[in-house]
């Protein structure tokens, strides 16, 4: 019957570290765990009551995009020193030429167009 109690540990009686280490150990892990609590709470407390809505963010950042590809847009714009009208005037007279319509001083002398150059 003694074969059951013997004790195959060591001696604990010597030395006895192994009780005060241990509770080193728990403060020190409740002390990291008061922290922590403390910390969070912190961090916590500066979060908004709400956050924005990710489909709003979004759109709000597209027209953020869109604003400025219109700015960039303007950037090509002509200078306000040129002439529109004279710029319409080529353009019209492009078109005639291409459709072959022609005006009083384009018309063909009779002799040929021996004339120009």
């Amino acid at each position: 019957m003694n074969d059951f109690a013997v004790n195959n540990f060591g001696d604990t009686r010597s030395g006895g570290l192994a009780g005060p280490m241990g509770l080193f150990v728990i403060v020190l892990l409740v002390i990291a765990t008061v922290l922590l609590i403390r910390n969070m709470n912190k961090r916590l407390r500066r979060l908004p009551d709400s956050f924005p809505d990710a489909q709003q963010t979004q759109r709000e950042a597209e027209i953020a995009r869109l604003n400025a590809d219109l700015e960039h847009s303007d950037e090509g714009k002509p200078a306000p020193k040129v002439d529109q009208d004279r710029s319409r005037a080529t353009a019209a007279a492009t078109e005639h030429e291409v459709k072959g319509i022609t005006t009083d001083s384009d018309a063909l002398d009779p002799e040929g167009d021996q004339g120009r150059v």
